[in-house]
């Protein structure tokens, strides 16, 4: 599907499990390619998170200090890049199978309080029906404009 969308849709992903060989880690860009590390960061916010990371690091982590960790990281890509969100989501996958999703385990920027403190005017509501429509039409498109199916041509993606 990436493909067919030629780079106007794209993903960047973490993606960590367990197999009989223990914890694995990877981080799959957008163009495609892969790296396994002990730890990654993808996104916006990432340069931030990733120097949490390399400074709190350690191969002998507990679980709650990696959560905390991770919290920071995702923390710091919050606070210093606009465009990162504003919740904090974590899941741990133990090599039981266990899976523990911490989902808004922290929302630095928690928005109802300040939108439950403004009172707003009734009179700046708009209710259905406020706006007349002064003319409604509809205009069937004429045949033998624009592109069909028939037009198009399918070709196998070279491999």
């Amino acid at each position: 599907m990436l493909f067919r969308y030629q780079g106007y849709v794209s993903a960047a992903l973490v993606l960590g499990g367990c197999d009989v060989n223990g914890p694995h880690l990877y981080q799959i860009y957008p163009h495609g390619s892969t790296g396994k590390l002990p730890f990654t960061t993808m996104g916006s916010g990432s340069l931030a998170a990733m120097a949490v990371f390399e400074e709190g690091f350690k191969d002998d982590l507990e679980e709650e200090e990696a959560v905390e960790l991770v919290k920071r990281a995702i923390l710091a890509g919050i606070f210093n890049d606009l465009g990162s969100g504003s919740n904090c989501d974590t899941t741990v996958i133990r090599l039981d199978g266990t899976v523990v999703h911490g989902r808004n385990c922290i929302m630095p920027n928690e928005v109802k309080p300040l939108r439950d403190s403004v009172k707003r005017s009734d009179v700046l509501n708009m209710r259905k029906g406020t706006t007349a429509v002064l003319k409604s039409t509809f205009k069937p498109r004429k045949s033998g404009f624009g592109v069909t199916l028939a037009d198009v041509t399918v070709t196998p993606m070279e491999t």
